[in-house]
């Protein structure tokens, strides 16, 4: 069972940002009216008229990533920052949501721990460009700098 449980995560947190994705375009699921404090933040970022576009397409793209196990680590890094602001929002103006924002949260760091070998590259604290460094011509390999 345990091998399962990355495939597991990784298919739930994908249906998670891809059928929200969706929402954003397409409205089929309803929203509750939002509470008082937190129509200024979200009239602020409607008004540049590019965010919630770019967000949900970067969700829906994502979730897709997520669920046909296409370039999961670049799908997981991209949703970091989102995730992030979801936990924030919640924290902060919304107070509610907790279970789905801990949930979140759960799956996301258990899916960076799973695919943790993908991500030692990117910890790397003086890198040196690519073209400095012999490594593997494959991109399925993860890379590791000494």
């Amino acid at each position: 069972m345990t091998r399962h449980l990355p495939t597991i995560a990784r298919v739930f947190l994908g249906l998670v940002f891809f059928v929200f994705g969706l929402n954003g375009f397409l409205n089929f699921i309803p929203t509750p009216p939002p509470a008082e404090g937190i129509v200024p933040f979200t009239k602020g970022l409607m008004s540049t008229g590019y965010f919630f576009p770019l967000l949900k397409a970067t969700e829906v793209t994502c979730g897709f990533l997520l669920l046909t196990n296409r370039f999961v680590p670049l799908a997981l890094i991209l949703l970091s920052p989102i995730i992030v602001q979801i936990a924030a929002f919640h924290f902060v103006l919304a107070h509610n949501g907790y279970p789905m924002v801990g949930l979140l949260v759960v799956l996301q760091t258990f899916l960076a721990w799973s695919y943790r070998e993908y991500f030692r590259s990117a910890l790397v604290a003086k890198a040196v460009p690519a073209s400095d460094v012999p490594g593997p011509s494959s991109s399925r390999q993860p890379v590791t700098v000494s």
